[in-house]
């Protein structure tokens, strides 16, 4: 019997429907692109291929599936084509958007400017807030964040301590039953037990939208939680073995049986995992992996729609977009601190590997691997993160030891960057050893809600506890990275016109000492991070969009990396490689996107001979899985393993 055969059999029995899905979608064919008539109140023109995207998302809420993925590539207008949604017959209120925190400003400013008041719009964040359901269903668009819906759908569930007890409150925003709900970058939701998914799941709505160029980032199975949320039967239910019994919710009360059928859950199966998921990660064969990715394929064609520049660049009338590695060698001092760091991080893996122990000290070695990369921007980063501050309240990241970023913390106590350990999380591969996932600090099992609100502290005690702050600047060095980057600015620097720059970083540290340094170089410069709040971000957005004399954007890639439409500069430069390749070009498609008018170019800033040039080669591994589900290139699936962990502790 083939793989998963015996699950397919015993569902099939009681769930004969299930046995023809595959057929059906295969037969059912894909429906062909259309020019949708433009909304008569909107203001701008929409472009052909974003007619056939709005005639496209028409239709969709039409069908049976109520809704869908728009996957366009990032800056080819998903947010004016949902715009133009929401100006369709039938209209219909009230529409929710979930957003990121720093594109709250920007889709409330891109509604008011395109569609001539038209849409009563209100934005459900901070302190004045409405918080009537009443009084908010008589708005056409209800904007929040992400943070925000987790937020109220956790004190409406689990409740929120005060000194005399536990007390919960309503959520306004569960309150009401939508005519539309949409997720912006909708991989926000990827993970399927997080508070945030289950908030979004939990919203009531006749019509559901994702919107996202990287519906796909890290493993397949990041795709059920958008399956789940735009309710894709039969992919989105659990199915009994035992009997008829199916449900959109794993609904085990007592942990024991099924509240329905009473059967336990182990009788029990996600339809999602048991047709695509494990027939993908897990069949012994290529030709049972291959049948699981034609079937993702099948359910993906008559659900999402994507477009890429490349496809549509007549449309489009894009200027070019370049793409170039600077690499560059430490000089003498840098190389001798940086080989000392290797080969005690070597030396350290090297032993975890003959012991067969190297998924099991995983909190460890991603910590190597934070310092090695660290050391290729600057040798502060490392070797002052000791003693990071006098204030005791200022929040350092523990992975980073860097001043956190929307700042969350583990059940153990400990604080992370939520991007740091996010990467850490997702970075972990589970199969291999039975040993759960654990606190990079105090080693035990890690608990923490990767979605839990932001810490909150006082702007002026993080500014305290900045780098620059710690570090005699009158002795202090440059690095070889740091040069690198002064030198292009220089470059492009013109009597005629003011070329502007975005510079993103992982490290706000790192951003400090390059933002001390251009403006001693005479560079001025604005700087947009994790701990402001949605209007500083959004004033710090104009200023350099709006200010000739601002060269240089200086981004903290935790922070800015998504959402954000920065057309005004042509020059991205991206200081230290990241793990998942959508996270680089998100950030890079802040400005090579409808309305750039001047050729980009994406600067890669790496240190040869380093733990950077190897992660840009790893890289390609999640790229090649990325094309391979979303658009449907038959590259081979692969992730990251421990052989791949030993190859960036290879001596180059």
């Amino acid at each position: 019997m083939s793989y998963n055969e015996s699950a397919r059999t015993a569902l099939y029995e009681h769930h004969t429907g299930l046995s023809t899905i595959f057929s059906e979608l295969e037969a059912q064919e894909k429906r062909k692109p259309e020019l949708a008539e433009q909304p008569a109140e909107l203001t701008v023109t929409l472009l052909p291929f974003q007619r056939e995207g709005l005639h496209w998302l028409i239709a969709q809420e039409a069908s049976k599936y109520k809704g869908g993925m728009l996957a366009d590539e990032m800056g080819m207008g998903k947010t004016i084509q949902t715009i133009a949604l929401l100006l369709s017959e039938p209209r219909g209120k009230p529409n929710l958007v979930v957003v990121p925190t720093v594109a709250i400003m920007q889709w409330r400013s891109e509604i008011e400017s395109n569609t001539a008041g038209k849409l009563k719009t209100t934005i459900y964040h901070g302190a004045s807030r409405v918080e009537d359901p009443k009084k908010l269903k008589q708005f056409d668009v209800i904007i929040t964040s992400y943070n925000v819906l987790e937020s109220v759908y956790r004190k409406e569930h689990a409740g929120f301590r005060r000194t005399d007890g536990v007390y919960k409150a309503r959520s306004a925003l569960h309150a009401i039953h939508y005519h539309r709900v949409i997720l912006d970058e909708a991989h926000n939701i990827k993970d399927r037990q997080s508070n945030t998914a289950k908030a979004a799941f939990a919203l009531e709505t006749d019509r559901r939208l994702c919107l996202s160029g990287t519906p796909l980032q890290n493993r397949i199975g990041e795709l059920y939680s958008l399956i789940r949320f735009l309710r894709i039967e039969p992919f989105c239910n659990y199915f009994c073995k035992k009997c008829d019994c199916s449900s959109l919710d794993w609904m085990f009360s007592d942990k024991r049986t099924c509240d329905r059928c009473g059967h336990k859950p182990v009788q029990h199966a996600n339809w999602f995992n048991t047709e695509l998921l494990k027939p993908i990660q897990n069949a012994p064969t290529a030709v049972e992996r291959e049948a699981g990715m034609r079937k993702m394929r099948s359910i993906l064609k008559h659900i999402l729609l994507r477009r890429t520049k490349v496809e549509r660049a007549d449309d489009l009338g894009l200027p070019p977009r370049i793409v170039d590695i600077r690499r560059d060698r430490f000089n003498e001092e840098e190389e001798d601190l940086y080989q000392s760091i290797y080969s005690d991080s070597a030396r350290r893996f090297s032993s975890y590997v003959a012991a067969g122990v190297v998924l099991n000290n995983y909190a460890n070695i991603f910590t190597l691997i934070t310092r090695m990369r660290q050391m290729a921007d600057h040798p502060d980063l490392v070797l002052r993160r000791h003693g990071a501050t006098e204030n005791d309240t200022t929040l350092v990241c523990k992975i980073c030891d860097d001043e956190a970023q929307e700042a969350i913390r583990a059940k153990c106590h400990h604080v992370f960057c939520r991007l740091c350990v996010k990467e850490y999380v997702e970075g972990y591969d589970a199969e291999d050893t039975q040993e759960p996932l654990e606190c990079p600090v105090c080693h035990v099992p890690l608990v923490i809600d990767l979605t839990a609100p932001a810490l909150e502290v006082d702007e002026d005690t993080v500014k305290k506890g900045s780098i620059i702050n710690r570090i005699n600047m009158a002795n202090w060095r440059s690095s070889t990275k740091i040069e690198a980057l002064v030198e292009e600015l220089y470059k492009l620097r013109s009597d005629r016109q003011t070329i502007k720059s975005i510079v993103f970083s992982q490290f706000t540290s790192m951003l400090d000492l390059v933002e001390w340094r251009l403006k001693r170089a005479g560079f001025e410069t604005v700087k947009l991070q994790g701990n402001m709040t949605p209007m500083q971000r959004d004033n710090s957005i104009k200023y350099f969009m709006q200010t000739a004399s601002v060269e240089v954007f200086l981004v903290s890639l935790k922070a800015g990396g998504v959402a954000l439409n920065l057309c005004e500069a042509s020059q991205v430069f991206l200081l230290d490689p990241w793990w998942n390749p959508s996270v680089e070009w998100q950030s890079g498609d802040r400005v090579h996107r409808i309305g750039q008018h001047r050729p980009v170019r994406i600067t890669r800033l790496v240190i040869e001979d380093s733990i950077e040039s190897r992660i840009i080669e790893l890289q390609d591994k999640k790229a090649n899985m990325i094309r391979a589900t979303i658009e449907q290139d038959d590259s081979a699936m692969n992730k990251l393993t421990p052989g791949d962990l030993e190859f960036l502790f290879t001596v180059c």
